[in-house]
C-alpha cells in the first residue's frame, strides 16, 4: 500500500464541516429526527432546551408522573461520559477500492511509457481510451466526499442544573482522481470544544418552566488544502505547524467566543407539553465566522395508555419540532425545518426493589423525520449503566433540501448513572 492510498483512507476518517455552530450530536435526538426541544427529560435538556432540566427526576415519581410511577429515578442525576463516531462506511469501502484501480491504472500506463519511452500523460489519455471502464471510473470517483464524525462528552445533569464538556472534529474532504496523480482536496479542518452550564426554574411549579446557560466554545479551523505525492512531505509538515500553533493559543482568551442559551417549557397536561429553546447567541464571531442563532419551537405528546406503571417500565413519547428558523440556507421547500420523530423504551428485565425497581435491561426504539429524510435508532441500556446506542438519518449535501442526501450511520457508547 503506496502513501496515496494511505492519505485516502486517513481522509475517511473525518467528516464534512460545515459553517454553523458548533453542534451536539445526540443519538436520542437524532433517531427522533432531531425533534427533541420538548421531550427533553434527560441530559439532552443541556443541549435542546435548559427548562427541560425541571424534568430531571420527575419519572417515577407518583405525585408528579403517576402513570409511571415504578419507572427508576435517578437520585444522583443523569451523569455520563459517551464516546461516539460516525461514517458512510459503504462509500468509504467503495472509495477505497476505486482508489486500488485507480493506482493499476496510473502504474500501468506509466510502466508502459518507461518502456515505449513515451510521455506519461498521454499513456495515461492512451489508457483511458483503450479502457472505457476506468474513464468511467474516474468520472465517478472525482470530488467524491468521504464523512466521518467522531465525538467524546463528559455530561451531567440534575434537577434543575446541568454542566457538560464535549468536543467533535471533522474536515470536508473529496477525493480527485485527476489525470496525472489523483489529489485529496480538504476545504475545511475543524476541532470544536464546548464548555457550558446552565439551569431550571419553575414559574409554575409543575407547569412552566424556564432555562438559561452559557457557554464557552473553541473552534480551530484550517482552510483548503490539497494533499497529493508530490507536496505530501511539506503538506505533513505544515498541519503538524498548524496543530502546534493551536495547542500553544488554546489558552488564549482571544480565540474563545461566548454565548448563552434559553428555553421555555409548558406542560398543557399530563400528556402534552411545548416547549421552544433560541440557542447559539454568541457575542463575539467564531473562528471569524459570524453565527446564526437557532430558534426551534416544538411539540411532545405522551399518551398516558402507552406508559406503564407496572415494573417493567414504558415511555412512549412523540414529537415535532420547526427547528432553525432563522437558517434560510436551505429553506427552499418548508420540509427542511420540519423534524417529527416517535420512541418507545421498555424494560425488559427488572427485580422491583430498591429506587422503585432493579432494572437490568432497557430498550429504546425510534424512528422520524429530519428535514423530510428518514431516521431510525436503538439503544440499550444495562444496568443502569453502560448504554449503547446506534442510529442513522439524512443530512442534505447540497444546495437546497432534497438535492442530495448524506446518509450517516453512527454508533456510541457511554457509562454513567
Amino acid at each position: 500500500m503506496n502513501k496515496l492510498t494511505i492519505l485516502a483512507a486517513l481522509a475517511c476518517t473525518f467528516g464534512i464541516a460545515s459553517a454553523k455552530s458548533p453542534t451536539h450530536i445526540s443519538l436520542r435526538a437524532e433517531s427522533m429526527g432531531g425533534a427533541h426541544v420538548a421531550v427533553v427529560d434527560d441530559k439532552e435538556a443541556l443541549h435542546f432546551n435548559y427548562a427541560g432540566l425541571s424534568q430531571i427526576n420527575r419519572l417515577g415519581n407518583y405525585e408528579y408522573r403517576p402513570e409511571q410511577g415504578y419507572y427508576p429515578r435517578n437520585w444522583i442525576g443523569d451523569m455520563r461520559l459517551t464516546f461516539g463516531g460516525a461514517g458512510e462506511f459503504k462509500r468509504i469501502l467503495s472509495t477505497y477500492d476505486d482508489v486500488k484501480d485507480l493506482q493499476d491504472l496510473f502504474k500501468n500506463a506509466e510502466n508502459a511509457a518507461d518502456k515505449n519511452n513515451k510521455d506519461k500523460t498521454g499513456a495515461i489519455l492512451d489508457s483511458l481510451v483503450d479502457n472505457p471502464s476506468y474513464a468511467n471510473l474516474l468520472k465517478y470517483y472525482d470530488h467524491r466526499n468521504l464523512d466521518m464524525r467522531l465525538k467524546i462528552d463528559a455530561e451531567m445533569a440534575f434537577h434543575n442544573f446541568g454542566a457538560a464538556f464535549w468536543m467533535s472534529g471533522g474536515v470536508s474532504p473529496y477525493v480527485d482522481g485527476g489525470l496525472i496523480l489523483p489529489r485529496i482536496i480538504v476545504d475545511t479542518i475543524y476541532i470544536d470544544a464546548v464548555a457550558q452550564i446552565g439551569g431550571a426554574y419553575e414559574i409554575l411549579p409543575n407547569r412552566l418552566s424556564v432555562g438559561l446557560g452559557g457557554k464557552i466554545v473553541k473552534r480551530h479551523k484550517t482552510k483548503m488544502i490539497s494533499i497529493g505525492m508530490e507536496n505530501y512531505s511539506s503538506i505533513t509538515d505544515t498541519l503538524e505547524n498548524q496543530l502546534d500553533n493551536a495547542t500553544d493559543d488554546f489558552f488564549d482568551s482571544k480565540t474563545f467566543s461566548f454565548g448563552i442559551d434559553m428555553g421555555v417549557l409548558y406542560q398543557l397536561n399530563r400528556e402534552v407539553r411545548v416547549g421552544a429553546s433560541l440557542r447559539d447567541i454568541y457575542f463575539k464571531s467564531l473562528a471569524g465566522e459570524t453565527l446564526i442563532p437557532n430558534f426551534t419551537m416544538g411539540i411532545n405528546y405522551s399518551p398516558r395508555f402507552m406508559n406503564s406503571n407496572t415494573g417493567f417500565g414504558r415511555k412512549f413519547n412523540i414529537a415535532m419540532d420547526f427547528a432553525d428558523a432563522f437558517n434560510n440556507d436551505r429553506n427552499y421547500k418548508f420540509f427542511s425545518h420540519i423534524n417529527f420523530g416517535l420512541e418507545l423504551e421498555q424494560t425488559l428485565l427488572a427485580i422491583r426493589g430498591y429506587n422503585n425497581e432493579i432494572r437490568f435491561i432497557s430498550l429504546r426504539l425510534a424512528g422520524g423525520f429530519k428535514g423530510g429524510y428518514p431516521s431510525a435508532g436503538i439503544g440499550i441500556e444495562v444496568l443502569r449503566f453502560f448504554t449503547f446506542e446506534a442510529a442513522t438519518w439524512g443530512e442534505e449535501r447540497g444546495y437546497y433540501t432534497g438535492q442530495e442526501e448524506n446518509r450517516i450511520y453512527m454508533v456510541q457508547a457511554s457509562i454513567g448513572f
